[in-house]
């Protein structure tokens, strides 16, 4: 159960740009954006218990993007560093304690590709042992692994250009692999070298690929808004069956990224949909809110799906019912909100922001007043 109302245990101001979506610990929380006046990436690290100022990270990058020049990918914490890569391909490696730089490397230039995406980077990295995975997208490198401690590059993959989706790790068909987009394609490649395993165009054209992948107990789903959402199974030796097992081509989101929780699928286009991972993706209901409009992020667990809608508000529903119940709902800021950045949870506090804010939340309720003697 939501509070009725907000509980706000600290809030800054941070005006700048809210796409690129909260990182945080028990510890720190570090945000991504644009400094006032337009020229530079920002990101700022806060203290997670009080919201106070940790360090903060700025460097010239300048370009035009469609959107906005603000960071799209989230931040990524691992082993005490905080791996931060901005929409125009700047990417560093710092301290989480402290903001202290160890390395950088800035993509556009040193992997040139054929075109850049509009939209910028917009994955973002992932570790995989030891390495950190990146996508240029240029025609020699559109895959690179660098080592996670040193920057090094370890190796780099031919290919296409890049796709707007988050890379994952996943054993399927038995093989461990990196699965993820380029811009025309979905894609498996082998995590010690680089080399593609497979490869998989869809029949419709023109997608966006934005919506990250899911691994499913050894199957994987995704969803896009020109081939709705599939569900693929694959071949021992971890190449994907063409065909998909399942498919469901009323749930097709351009942006937001679907989650699973035991056999159901939550997901939204215009309306939230639960659909039937065990019988072929049919919806187990489709529910309507004036709030869920086209995107919304969704976290899920225990039962519960948190819905955090663009306008500013939570709505937190129950994965296992018949039909659509929002159990409760609250909003997260006063007034209406362009939101689109991912909150992170830790725990009961949710760390959310909008194009000015930046709100630690505390959404366990109060405790009952006990009854004085």
């Amino acid at each position: 159960m939501l509070p009725k109302k907000a509980r706000v245990v600290w809030e800054q101001e941070f005006a700048g740009g809210g796409l690129a979506g909260i990182a945080a610990t028990k510890s720190h929380v570090v945000v991504a954006g644009r400094s006032p006046l337009g020229t530079e990436d920002l990101f700022l690290c806060y203290a997670a218990d009080s919201g106070k100022r940790l360090w903060e990270l700025r460097y010239p990058a300048d370009g035009e993007l469609d959107y906005g020049n603000s960071p799209r990918a989230t931040p990524l914490i691992h082993d005490g560093r905080v791996y931060l890569l901005g929409a125009l391909g700047h990417l560093y490696c710092v301290s989480l304690e402290d903001g202290l730089y160890e390395w950088s490397r800035d993509l556009f230039v040193e992997f040139p590709a054929d075109e850049r995406p509009i939209w910028g980077m917009c994955s973002s990295p992932l570790i995989v042992d030891g390495q950190l995975i990146i996508n240029p997208g240029a025609p020699d490198a559109a895959l690179v692994a660098l080592d996670a401690e040193t920057g090094e590059t370890l190796w780099e993959t031919p290919g296409f250009p890049p796709g707007y989706a988050s890379f994952i790790v996943g054993t399927f068909g038995n093989v461990r692999q990196i699965v993820g987009y380029d811009k025309v394609s979905l894609g498996g490649w082998s995590v010690k070298t680089g080399k593609r395993l497979w490869k998989l165009v869809p029949p419709q054209s023109d997608d966006f690929n934005v919506p990250t992948p899911i691994a499913v107990g050894g199957r994987l789903l995704v969803t896009t808004e020109n081939n709705g959402t599939r569900l693929y199974e694959f071949a021992e030796g971890g190449t994907i069956n063409p065909e998909p097992v399942a498919q469901n081509d009323d749930l097709a989101p351009d942006t937001s990224t679907p989650v699973v929780l035991g056999n159901r699928v939550f997901g939204c286009w215009s309306n939230l949909f639960c659909l039937d991972l065990d019988n072929g993706l049919k919806p187990i209901w489709t529910g309507e809110d004036q709030s869920f409009r086209n995107y919304v992020s969704l976290i899920a667990g225990e039962g519960r799906v948190l819905v955090t809608t663009t306008t500013g508000e939570l709505l937190l529903v129950d994965a296992g019912a018949p039909q659509l119940r929002i159990i409760s709902r609250m909003r997260a800021f006063e007034e209406d909100s362009d939101l689109h950045s991912h909150p992170a949870l830790v725990g009961t506090k949710l760390y959310i922001r909008n194009n000015d804010l930046v709100r630690c939340l505390e959404l366990e309720p109060p405790s009952p007043r006990q009854p004085s003697n």
